[in-house]
């Protein structure tokens, strides 16, 4: 307000009514609580449609851990542009998780306090994969990641009573040799990111069993993959994505005890086998992803040398069927 209009308040006696401050964000008036991954989340905006989203993203979940819930508030802001919003640059300044992709679309994770700020813009959400992607759905994650599990790159199925990791680089085929024993009977956790529990003193990990994610190449593999539509990814390859419920023959399951880590190598040339992995270099491997403060991070570091007391192995094969097979005995025989 200028000098003029308080002064004229003044002299009508009305009651001053300052207008928010100009950097302060949106006011939150909506708020639900949601489960990702089973783990209590707190999402309040002022937003509907980032409401309806979270709803899409995570009311699949059922609360499965008693954990302190994480809390997220997604502030829509407006802006000007209608263009998408460039790709966000990650910073970690422990404890704090900075991800910035303009003056009007960023977030600030506090990994201590287990708490996500969010400010997007209008053009944000109506590019609705890149809000999920880099935004809406790894608000939660990074705090589950960094606070009460340890992640591992890797598929994750059960077969007589053992559960398998399925390790891997980016398109070592865990998605599609998760997807292929499911097809044969064995039961699905996840295809592509498992989450150790920290706390107890198992091998027990949880994934998104709801949804398979597969390359389009995969549809020269799984017929039932043609006609479904080829997903445009905010950032890597694009995916098609495939809901597991409710899908006829697939059995699936929240969390799995581990009993075998298995590193593929589809591209191995010779003969098709199952070979020893160094422990070494699975350590290695397991723990370049893990990144927050040094007390979370030393807690991961301890979870994944229970998680190596597994037994670890190297799949070198070329044929899918014989690799379902071989892991069948695997889990049938102990070798």
């Amino acid at each position: 307000m200028t000098i003029a209009e308080l002064q004229f308040d003044r002299e009508t006696k009305c009651p001053l009514d300052l207008p928010r401050h100009s950097v302060e964000v949106p006011e939150l008036s909506l708020g639900e609580m949601f489960y990702p991954l089973g783990f209590p989340t707190i999402l309040r905006t002022n937003s509907p449609e980032i409401l309806l989203q979270a709803r899409g993203l995570w009311s699949i979940f059922r609360k499965r851990f008693d954990t302190k819930p994480i809390s997220v508030d997604v502030h829509l802001v407006d802006a000007g542009s209608a263009a998408c919003p460039p790709t966000p640059v990650v910073r970690l300044a422990k404890p704090l998780l900075i991800n910035i992709a303009d003056a009007n679309n960023h977030s600030v994770a506090d990994l201590d306090r287990v708490t996500t700020q969010i400010i997007l813009s209008r053009a944000a959400i109506k590019h609705r994969s890149y809000m999920d992607y880099f935004f809406l759905s790894c608000a939660p994650l990074c705090h589950i990641a960094g606070r009460y599990t340890t992640p591992v790159h890797a598929g994750c199925v059960v077969r007589n009573g053992r559960g398998v990791l399925l390790c891997g680089d980016s398109g070592a085929g865990k998605s599609t040799l998760s997807y292929a024993c499911a097809r044969a009977g064995w039961t699905y956790v996840t295809d592509d990111a498992s989450y150790m529990l920290n706390n107890g003193e198992d091998r027990l990990v949880t994934g998104n069993c709801h949804q398979v994610r597969f390359r389009p190449s995969a549809l020269k593999l799984f017929p039932e993959l043609d006609g479904l539509e080829i997903t445009p990814r905010a950032a890597g390859k694009p995916s098609i994505e495939l809901p597991t419920d409710p899908m006829p023959g697939i059995t699936r399951a929240t969390t799995a005890q581990v009993d075998y880590l298995v590193f593929l190598n589809r591209r191995a040339s010779g003969t098709d086998q199952l070979v020893s992995y160094r422990r070494d270099a699975a350590r290695q491997y397991l723990r370049q992803v893990l990144y927050g403060p040094d007390e979370s991070v030393a807690m991961q570091y301890a979870a994944l040398e229970r998680l190596l007391t597994a037994e670890i192995f190297e799949l070198r094969y070329s044929n899918l069927d014989w690799a379902v097979s071989r892991l069948e005995s695997l889990t049938r025989e102990g070798r």
